[in-house]
């Protein structure tokens, strides 16, 4: 069995060059429990022989291991958003549009969730888009039939949240690159009519001030921004996929305390700050396999954009606050909001 392409991050070493003035301890300690993370590209095929023989405790990405029949019982997985699926028709046409979901409802294609709504159940504010959601499912089951020239397409979800990001000195941001509002607008917002284009501008300038009474006038905003972003006649989201990763999960060799992000998955810094090697309260290495080897430059200014890249930073950066798992914002990490005694 070969590896390919091996990358090792090394964080002990570059902890111990930090300047220390006396004693032997490291004057900052990583807020993760390996002491080494190691990031090797491997292909599928050996993932499949890696993690059962726990050679390999995680495989990032959304290529899954090829296993030969059902997965063996000392691996698991777990699910985030992967792919938005999305359908459009050459002309403005409301009837031909929801006839070609219509149509992807009856015949979804290969692990497509029918879903003809952009804000998804892994987006913190589908709870309060939930009715809309369903109400759009609805209306496309009723849509009259119709043989419609239509165009199904895949859009990662986690390259949308990629191609908003900024970072800057341990900041990354905004906090709405994961909302759920915020991802229909990429996806939408230039299907509309020049007009509503500019509407849908000034709405989510609106969105992104947080200039809001309550969270009632917040949610309604949000919901109104996404309708007008739905109605457009050129395009629609008919549906999502899922992302399966998978990690040893035995009970000696296994990894443990694992949190994952709803859209990017293992690949995101609460995957890196949980993961802990059952074996070892602490220090261990942490051994981690990507499908494939990265392309992107290795520097915090211009790189680290592809998954490799992505998941070393994260151990490299190990930045004050990270955005959350599961919703918009940051995770505190390093530091506490504390609110001083009178």
């Amino acid at each position: 069995m070969r590896w390919k392409g091996a990358l090792a991050v090394l964080l002990a070493a570059m902890l111990a060059a930090a300047t220390a003035e006396g004693g032997h301890e490291w004057p900052i300690y990583s807020s993760f429990y390996p002491s080494v993370i190691g990031v090797e590209t491997v292909d599928p095929a050996s993932a499949a022989q890696l993690l059962p023989k726990g050679d390999m405790d995680a495989y990032v990405g959304d290529t899954p291991p090829a296993f030969t029949g059902a997965p063996p019982s000392q691996v698991a997985s777990f699910e985030s958003l992967g792919a938005f699926v999305m359908v459009s028709v050459s002309q403005p046409d409301c009837p031909a549009l929801e006839a070609a979901l219509r149509k992807l409802a009856a015949h979804p294609p290969s692990g497509m969730v029918f879903h003809p709504y952009p804000v998804t159940p892994f987006h913190a504010d589908y709870l309060e888009q939930e009715d809309l959601a369903q109400a759009a499912a609805a209306r496309v089951r009723t849509a009259p039939p119709s043989a419609v020239e239509d165009k199904v397409e895949k859009i990662d979800a986690a390259s949308l949240i990629e191609k908003a990001m900024s970072r800057f000195d341990g900041w990354s941001g905004p906090p709405w690159v994961k909302a759920g509002w915020f991802q229909a607008y990429q996806l939408l917002a230039d299907a509309l009519p020049p007009a509503e284009q500019q509407e849908a501008a000034d709405q989510l300038s609106d969105l992104e001030s947080g200039d809001f009474d309550d969270l009632d006038d917040q949610f309604n905003a949000e919901r109104d921004f996404v309708s007008l972003l739905t109605s457009n006649c050129r395009r629609a989201v008919a549906g999502y996929t899922i992302r399966h990763e998978w990690y040893d999960n035995d009970y000696s060799t296994g990894i443990e305390n694992i949190a994952f992000d709803s859209i990017a998955g293992f690949d995101s810094p609460v995957f890196i700050r949980t993961a802990k090697l059952k074996d070892y309260p602490w220090n261990g290495i942490l051994r981690l396999g990507v499908p494939s080897p990265p392309k992107a430059a290795w520097n915090p200014v211009a790189g680290f954009t592809d998954p490799a890249g992505r998941l070393i930073w994260s151990a490299l950066s190990d930045r004050s606050g990270f955005p959350s798992p599961y919703g918009s914002g940051w995770e505190l990490d390093r530091m506490a909001n504390i609110t001083p005694m009178k």
